[in-house]
């Protein structure tokens, strides 16, 4: 599987997903681009700020050496030289998070078709949100942005600041549609309040049951999408209409708002797991959902698909531990420069599950066949096996002299088997900023 993976890919993986193009009308969006010539152009240094996500932990040095073999091979170094750690850091700065964000926000769409296994159920998309949590650089300026939560012995506290991330994720592709970031303090409903914005009809969203709550619900809701979400073990839910295959209808209510509005109706399923020996039944499972049809939606096939819900705790997996690095702790000791980091993470995460479902659909495979793993390593070999397709330079310069900055864009040359380009028309819009 890593031969057709790598067949894909190339500095290449990056530049495939993240055409030249339009990261530099990001750049260019978010006011970044370049008044004078620099040594490290803003679009060198987002390519070099995914790179540090692709090869993490590795140091700095690393992995600009790693870019520049694969672009002296491709023929447009030129004279370009490797500047020093101090002016990768500063150039970082420079940066900043938001064409990173913005990068994201404008590539981040769903990737499944009909024809992905896992990836439909009855004519709805399937997805999922929940919350995770990034340990970040123990500096003042991160703890004072993000905080730092309990350590679970008493009065003490977490070696590291945390950031709460909320996700919203298509099942079948693994792919992240949307995230929010926030200081540990902010809880994962806040942020996944935030999400609905990239819901829409045809889309049915499963979530754990911490979220249950009618402004939550009807938030989503509110955008066409359907929900199958669990209940908490507490949660009172009379029977208003049964139907026969043990499904019956009901009403959640907001909670103690004195100008609370008329009850929203939902379908209520409750159901137990067999224990793995098969001796008995676990604790019982209720479920809600905003699909009162029980005909058209058997309950019995909603009790077995809400078990998908758990293939979003598998993306953080992927991300955070093969990735990242387990127990890797993000080294910004900014908080801008953590968003950065973060972003970066999840757009190399996004571009390789891009890869990994144009792999699958290649060879006739399930997505869940093709090694996340076995990807990830690919896509790194690849960066210096594979000449690059990108000049170090901002648009309008050359290579030529690297000692006055490196001047204008040598024509991209492209070595076979490439995929096909994603189209660099695609339009930027900034995203709104959250509070």
């Amino acid at each position: 599987m890593a031969a057709s993976v790598s067949d894909l890919s190339g500095l290449g993986l990056l530049t495939w997903v993240y055409p030249p193009g339009l990261v530099d009308r990001v750049v260019a969006a978010c006011g970044r681009a370049e008044r004078r010539q620099r040594l490290l152009p803003a679009r060198l240094v987002v390519y070099f700020v995914l790179a540090l996500a692709l090869f993490s932990p590795a140091p700095y040095l690393e992995v600009m050496r790693h870019l520049v073999d694969g672009l002296r091979s491709s023929g447009l170094l030129g004279n370009w030289r490797v500047p020093a750690k101090s002016s990768l850091f500063r150039a970082r700065q420079r940066l900043g998070s938001e064409p990173l964000r913005v990068l994201f926000a404008t590539t981040a769409k769903p990737m499944a078709t009909e024809a992905t296994p896992g990836a439909f159920w009855r004519g709805l998309r399937l997805l999922a949100v929940d919350g995770t949590c990034w340990d970040v650089a123990d500096s003042e300026a991160n703890e004072t942005a993000f905080g730092r939560p309990g350590s679970g012995r008493g009065s003490g506290r977490s070696a590291f600041p945390q950031v709460r991330m909320a996700a919203l994720v298509e099942i079948g592709s693994h792919a992240v549609l949307d995230a929010e970031l926030a200081g540990c303090r902010t809880g994962e409903v806040t942020l996944v309040g935030r999400l609905p914005r990239s819901t829409s009809p045809g889309q049915l969203v499963l979530a754990d049951r911490e979220f249950l709550g009618v402004p939550l619900w009807q938030a989503f809701t509110a955008t066409g999408a359907d929900l199958l979400w669990r209940v908490p073990a507490n949660r009172v839910l009379p029977v208003t209409k049964q139907f026969r295959d043990g499904s019956w209808l009901s009403h959640i209510r907001a909670s103690s708002s004195p100008a609370r509005k008329e009850p929203v109706v939902v379908r209520v399923l409750a159901y137990g797991l067999r224990d793995r020996a098969g001796e008995g039944e676990t604790d019982g499972y209720r479920l809600v959902t905003s699909l009162l049809d029980a005909r058209r939606y058997p309950a019995r096939q909603l009790a077995a698909l809400y078990r998908e819900r758990w293939e979003i705790e598998s993306v953080f997996a992927e991300i955070k531990t093969h990735q990242r690095g387990a127990r890797v702790v993000l080294s910004s000791k900014t908080p801008d420069g953590i968003h950065q980091q973060i972003w970066a993470h999840l757009l190399v995460h996004h571009a390789l599950r891009e890869l990994m479902l144009r792999t699958a659909v290649t060879r006739g495979l399930d997505p869940d066949r093709v090694s996340f793993t076995e990807t990830l390593r690919s896509a790194r070999r690849s960066v210096t096996v594979t000449p690059g397709s990108f000049s170090p330079c901002p648009p309008g310069q050359s290579t030529g002299d690297a000692r006055a900055g490196p001047p204008g864009a040598a024509p991209a040359r492209q070595t076979p088997p490439q995929p096909a380009p994603r189209g660099e028309t695609q339009d930027v819009q900034l995203p709104p900023q959250a509070n």
